[in-house]
C-alpha cells in the first residue's frame, strides 16, 4: 500500500510516525529490544504526548534474524499463524555509547542509536539496512493503523519470488498484494501468494503475516523494498546464507522442507479435461490409445464431472457415466495406472452432504449464525471449515472411501476465493485465514494420504498455497491459455514459485483455456515433459496427442520416454530437495549467482543442478538460450559449446535447447514405460566435460530415496580417476565425446557415436588413460 505522494509529501489523510533514535535498549540472552521515540528528545518535556515504537531482534536459526516492531502491544493476539520455528538461539551482544551489534551464524546486525539505523551484513558484505523511516506506524483517513517496514535496495539489486507470480520475473518496480485469487495466469493476481522474497544479493525476507501483506518493490520508494500490514505490529525475518541456495535452505528450515513425492508421480498424467463429455468408454479409449501408440502413461486423472453436476462435492461417482466405479478402477489399475480424482473444499447445496455438514457445523458461517453461501462456482455452495477437527475427520472419511476404492491421490483444486465475512469454529480471524486456508486444506488431504498410503507415496496436485505449502507437493500453475504468451507467463510463475521455497511445479500442457494449435501443443509438450511433473489437461477439449496430429504422437512418446530415462537424475535432485529445500526446477540465478547475465533470465531454467532447458516459444521453431561460462554439451546431439554466449538455432519438434554443464556425472536409467522402475538396475553414469583438476560426483537411489550407489571422478594430466561405491550392482560409465581411450584398469569397453562405455560390477577404483 502506498502512503506517500512522491518523495516529499504524505498522501492526504495519512500520518507517518517513525523512530528518530534509540532512546533505550534492553537485552537478555536471546533478544535485543530497542525503544525508539518518534520525536527528537532534547529535554524531559519532549518525552510527553508522543508515540514510541518498540523493535525486537532475535534469531530462531543460525543466519536468520527475526525483526518484530510494534506501536501498541496490547492488541488481541489473532490466529492463525504460519507454522514456523519459534525457539530462539542465544546471542552475544556488544554495545557502546553509539550502538550495539550481535551475530547469528555469519549474519551480523549493527544497531546505530543516533540516527536510528539497523544494518544486516554477511561477512564484509552489507545485505540490507533499515533507515530512520524504515520502521513506521501509520494512521489512515478512518483512523485505521498500519505498520510499515522498508529495507534498502542496493545498486543492481533484483528481487524475486512472492509466490507463483505471472508478472515479470524480476519484481523491481511492482506492487504486489499477498491475497490469494482465482485469476488465471494472465493477470497480476496469483493462486499462491507467499510473503517471501529473495534478493540476488544473497538474502531473503519472510513477512510473518498470513493476512494481506502489501509489497512495494522499488516502486513507491525506488531504492527500497516496502511491506505493510494493517494493525499495530509487524514481524519479519531476514534470512542469510553462504549462497543463494543456502538462503532457500534456511527459509525451508524455518517453514518446512518439501516431502519426497512418489516416483510414479513424475510420469505423464492424462486427464478427462474439464467440461468435455466422458464416461468409462471414453476413458478406456484414451488409455488404450496411448498404449497402442507406445506413449508411456503413469497417471489417469478424473476431473470435475466424475461427480454429478450441481453436486460438487459429494465425493460419489456419477453412476450414469461410471456405473461400476470400483470395478472400473481395478481394470485401470490392472493396466498399470495410478488414479487421481478432482476434489475441492466446497459443498454445493444440491449435494446430499450439504445438510449433514450444515447441521453438524462443518461449514463456514456468517456472523449471524447462517451458513455462508454463494452461487459462484456451484449453486448455493458452502465452504468446509478446516479449523473444526470434526469437520476435518468428516471430510477425510469421504476421501478415505475413495482411497479404499482404488484412488491413489487427489487434485486439490480451488481454495483461493475464501470469504472474510465469516466466523470460524476456532475463532480464527477471517482475514488471516483467507490465504492460510489453502495451507489447512492441502495439509488435511496430504496428511490423510501419508496416513493411508505411506510417507513417500503421498502426492496432491494443488493449485492454491500459502507459506509452508511446499511441504505438500505437487503444485500446478492454474488456468493458462493456449498461446505462446501464456506458455511464457506460466514459466515465469514456476520460476517465481521456485524462489518462494517450492520444490516441484507443473502446468497444463498445451494450455487450459481454448485448444492449442498442433505447433504450440508439440512445443509445450517438450516443455511439460522437462518439468518436474507433467500433465495433459484442458478445459473444453480433449488433450490426447493424436487429436492434434500424428507428429504430436511422436513428440509425446519421445519426451515421455526421455523423462523416464532421466528419472535416476531427477529423483536424486528430489532427494536433495527433501533434505536441503533447493528446488528441482531452478531459475538460472539460483545456480549461477556470480553470472550477472543469469539474474534476469526467465525463458530458461535448470532442471536439477546440471540440465539446462530452454522451451521454444514461437511458431518458427527458433530456440535461444544463454549459456554461462564453461563447456556445455547438447544432451540430444552431444555437440559441445563454449559458454559465456547466447545460442540461437532452429529446432525441429524432437529437439530444443537442452544442455549439460561441464563437470557433470548424469545418472541415466534404462528404457522404460514407467518412471518408477528400479533406478539401480543397469544405471549408466554419463560423464560430461571433466575439467582438469576438478572433481565431479553423482549418486543413485532406490524408489524410497535411499542412496544405493555413488561415483566420484576427477581428470588429471590426461587421466581420469574414478571411484565407485556400488556394492552388488551392475552399471556402466559413459565417457561422452571420446572416440576411444588408451586403457582402463577394469571393466568391459564398448564404443559408440556418443562416446566410450565401460561396463562394471560392484565397487571399483578405475584409472583411465585417455
Amino acid at each position: 500500500m502506498k502512503f506517500t505522494d512522491g518523495f516529499w509529501l504524505t498522501r492526504e489523510g495519512f500520518e507517518i510516525q517513525h523512530p528518530r533514535n534509540v532512546r533505550d535498549l534492553a537485552i537478555d540472552e536471546k533478544m535485543v529490544t530497542l525503544y525508539g521515540p518518534c520525536k527528537d528528545i532534547q529535554r524531559r518535556g519532549d518525552t510527553l504526548n508522543l508515540p514510541s515504537l518498540t523493535i525486537q531482534l532475535s534469531s530462531p536459526l543460525e543466519n536468520v534474524i527475526k525483526v518484530k516492531a510494534w506501536h501498541h502491544k496490547g492488541s488481541k493476539n489473532k490466529t492463525p499463524n504460519f507454522d514456523v520455528k519459534e525457539e530462539l538461539v542465544p546471542l552475544e551482544l556488544q554495545k557502546d555509547e553509539n550502538g550495539a551489534s550481535f551475530s547469528s551464524g555469519n549474519v551480523s546486525v549493527n544497531i546505530n542509536y543516533q540516527p536510528f539505523k539497523i544494518t544486516f551484513s554477511q561477512g564484509d558484505k552489507v545485505l540490507t539496512s533499515i533507515d530512520p523511516k524504515g520502521v513506521a506506524w501509520i494512521t489512515g483517513p478512518q483512523k485505521e493503523s498500519y505498520m510499515r517496514s522498508q529495507l534498502n535496495l542496493g545498486v543492481g539489486e533484483y528481487i524475486y519470488g512472492l509466490g507463483e507470480r505471472f508478472t515479470p520475473f524480476v519484481k523491481n518496480g511492482q506492487t504486489v498484494d499477498i491475497w490469494n485469487e482465482d485469476g488465471g495466469t494472465s493477470s497480476e493476481q496469483a493462486y499462491k501468494n507467499i510473503p517471501f522474497y529473495m534478493s540476488n544479493q544473497g538474502y531473503g525476507v519472510l513477512v510473518n503475516h498470513p493476512e494481506n501483506v502489501s509489497f512495494e518493490i522499488g516502486s513507491e520508494a525506488v531504492s527500497k523494498t516496502q511491506f505493510s500490514v494493517e494493525g499495530e505490529s509487524i514481524e519479519y525475518y531476514i534470512i542469510g546464507g553462504a549462497s543463494t541456495k543456502d538462503v532457500l535452505s534456511n527459509y525451508t528450515e524455518l517453514t518446512g522442507k518439501p516431502a519426497l513425492p512418489p516416483a510414479w508421480s513424475y510420469g505423464l498424467w492424462l486427464t478427462t479435461s474439464f467440461t468435455t463429455d466422458y464416461n468409462e468408454e471414453t476413458v478406456n479409449h484414451f488409455i488404450d490409445g496411448m498404449a497402442e501408440r507406445d506413449i508411456p502413461l503413469s497417471v489417469f486423472h478424473f476431473d470435475c464431472f466424475w461427480m454429478k453436476e450441481f453436486e460438487w462435492s459429494n465425493f460419489e461417482w456419477d453412476r450414469d457415466a461410471f456405473p461400476e466405479p470400483e470395478a472400473m478402477l481395478q481394470r485401470l489399475k490392472d493396466k498399470g495406472l495410478q488414479i487421481c480424482v478432482w476434489i475441492n473444499p466446497y459443498i454445493a447445496e444440491k449435494s446430499k452432504l450439504f445438510d449433514e455438514a450444515a447441521e453438524k457445523g462443518y461449514l463456514l458461517k456468517k456472523p449471524n449464525g447462517d451458513v455462508w453461501q454463494w452461487d459462484l462456482w456451484q449453486a448455493g455452495m458452502g465452504v468446509v471449515d478446516f479449523t473444526n477437527p470434526a469437520a476435518c475427520d468428516w471430510y477425510c472419511s469421504k476421501l478415505k472411501a475413495l482411497l479404499d476404492m482404488g484412488v491413489d491421490c487427489f487434485k486439490t483444486d480451488f481454495g483461493e476465493r475464501i470469504p472474510t465475512n465469516v466466523v470460524y469454529h476456532d475463532g480464527s480471524d477471517p482475514h488471516r485465514m483467507h490465504n492460510y486456508y489453502a495451507y489447512l486444506y492441502n495439509k488435511v488431504v496430504f496428511d490423510l494420504l501419508e496416513q493411508e498410503k505411506g510417507k513417500q507415496e503421498a502426492v496432491v496436485f494443488a493449485r492454491s498455497a500459502s507459506v509452508g505449502g511446499q511441504k505438500f507437493p505437487v503444485h500446478w500453475g492454474g488456468d493458462c491459455n493456449a498461446t505462446y504468451e501464456s506458455m511464457a507467463e506460466s514459466l515465469r510463475g514456476g520460476l517465481s514459485l521456485a524462489l518462494s521455497g517450492f520444490g516441484y511445479w507443473s502446468h497444463d500442457i498445451g494450455g487450459f483455456e481454448n485448444t492449442a494449435t498442433p505447433d504450440l501443443f508439440k512445443r509445450w509438450t517438450a516443455f511439460g515433459l522437462l518439468s518436474t511433473h507433467s500433465r495433459l489437461h484442458g478445459s473444453s477439449s480433449y488433450r490426447v496427442p493424436w487429436l492434434f496430429d500424428e507428429e504430436a504422437v511422436e513428440v509425446t512418446k519421445y519426451f515421455s520416454k526421455l523423462k523416464n530415462r532421466l528419472m535416476p537424475y531427477l529423483y536424486g535432485a528430489s532427494v536433495e530437495n527433501n533434505k536441503s529445500g533447493v528446488p528441482v526446477l531452478r531459475p538460472m540465478v539460483l545456480e549461477f549467482p556470480e553470472d550477472q547475465n543469469a539474474h534476469v533470465l526467465d525463458r530458461q531454467y535448470m532442471l536439477g543442478s546440471s540440465l539446462l532447458v530452454a522451451p521454444i516459444m514461437n511458431e518458427q521453431g527458433n530456440g535461444s538460450c544463454y549459456l554461462p561460462q564453461g563447456k556445455w554439451t547438447h544432451y540430444l546431439t552431444k555437440e559441445v559449446v563454449d559458454g559465456g554466449v547466447w545460442i540461437k538455432e532452429n529446432y525441429d519438434y524432437l529437439s530444443l535447447p537442452l544442455y549439460i554443464r561441464e563437470n557433470t556425472i548424469l545418472p541415466i536409467g534404462q528404457e522404460s514405460n514407467r518412471p518408477d522402475y528400479e533406478f539401480t538396475d543397469s544405471v549408466t553414469f554419463e560423464i560430461y566435460q571433466l575439467q582438469n583438476g576438478q572433481s565431479a560426483s553423482a549418486f543413485v537411489t532406490d524408489l524410497n530415496g535411499n542412496k544405493k550407489g555413488e561415483i566420484q571422478a576427477v581428470e588429471q594430466d590426461n587421466k581420469i580417476f574414478i571411484e565407485t561405491s556400488m556394492e552388488g550392482l551392475t552399471y556402466s560409465i559413459l565417457l561422452t565425446n571420446y572416440e576411444s581411450i588408451s586403457s582402463v584398469s577394469a571393466g568391459e569397453i564398448e564404443t559408440s557415436s556418443n562416446g566410450v562405455k565401460i561396463n562394471l560390477q560392484g565397487s571399483q577404483k578405475l584409472e583411465i588413460i585417455l
